[in-house]
């Protein structure tokens, strides 16, 4: 298991707990989580193909929401396939550069579905409450500006906690990490070196994560103050629809990893570990259904995207 110390470490694995040890309920987690894994590819997938196909949805709200759908496809990904090949091959372990690498991306893609959740909802601010405006402030350039800056940024501040867990050692008797994959939260709490520098940057991150949920929340309070002074009731339901499944995938998304992570690492638990399904395998496998199923220009894209292939077959 020796590595030496010249990269700060003294592990060359960690062993993944998981969810469970019951072999009968891992086989039924197993294709739990493939069949969840595929619906998620397939779903977000439809979404992106459905968007770029129908020239009618080029706009920036649908730009946000093809990005979101991507990240959500890579988010899975980085996660799902090694723990369905533990499932097969049983090995529960995962290397010490495979974990770190897990890692980076895992708050790379949770930082970028911050960003560009709250770029949407700037976009609906602007829509509701500055409807005559809304082509001169919401550009395509600045569109492109906002997601090349979540994604740059993203991938910095992912960048600076993956450096700064690989400088800490963990020793070879506490190499357990309480989930399914590599969580900057608990290897923090197994590390054998002193972890307070790390704990600062990881309070700082939750700052920068908090802030767009803030913004998000400020907006809605304007947008739906904007909303009551409509004076028709047909009014009010048209401009509520258009935010009502941004409104749901943020709530699904925020709710479930704010009541997680704003705590010290000490206090994860076992339940944690299975909440955390939520955000990371369930959000992004409801989020092209509730897009879809609540959005009538969404669901006609996809419907004329599947006459287009039953055509041309």
């Amino acid at each position: 298991m020796s590595r030496g110390t010249e990269n700060g470490t003294g592990v060359s694995e960690f062993l993944l707990l998981g969810i469970t040890s019951d072999p009968e309920q891992r086989k039924v987690l197993f294709w739990f989580f493939l069949c969840m894994y595929l619906v998620t590819v397939a779903g977000n997938t439809l979404i992106i193909l459905g968007i770029s196909s129908d020239s009618r949805l080029h706009t920036p709200m649908y730009f946000f929401l093809t990005n979101l759908s991507f990240v959500d496809i890579c988010f899975t990904t980085n996660l799902i396939p090694k723990l369905l090949f533990n499932h097969v091959t049983g090995a529960w372990t995962i290397s010490y550069p495979h974990c770190l690498t897990q890692m980076y991306f895992l708050i790379t893609f949770a930082n970028l579905d911050t960003f560009l959740l709250a770029a949407m909802a700037l976009d609906r601010y602007v829509a509701i409450c500055n409807p005559l405006q809304y082509c001169t402030i919401i550009t395509p350039q600045l569109c492109g500006g906002l997601a090349a800056l979540t994604w740059l940024s993203s991938g910095l501040i992912s960048l600076v906690h993956t450096l700064l867990m690989s400088r800490l050692a963990f020793c070879p008797s506490a190499r357990e990490i309480s989930h399914f994959y590599c969580d900057a939260y608990l290897l923090m709490k197994i590390a054998c070196s002193d972890t307070r520098v790390n704990q600062c940057v990881f309070l700082g991150a939750v700052v920068l994560f908090v802030a767009p949920c803030i913004l998000i929340m400020v907006s809605y309070v304007h947008i739906a103050v904007a909303i009551l002074r409509i004076p028709s009731t047909s009014g009010r339901c048209k401009a509520f629809s258009t935010c009502s499944s941004h409104l749901s995938v943020v709530t699904l998304f925020y709710g479930t990893v704010l009541g997680i992570y704003i705590r010290p690492p000490d206090t994860f638990s076992a339940q944690d570990t299975v909440a955390t399904i939520m955000y990371t395998v369930v959000t992004p496998m409801l989020n092209p259904f509730i897009y879809s199923l609540r959005n009538k220009n969404m669901k006609e894209a996809v419907r004329r995207l599947f006459n287009r292939g039953s055509k041309s077959s």
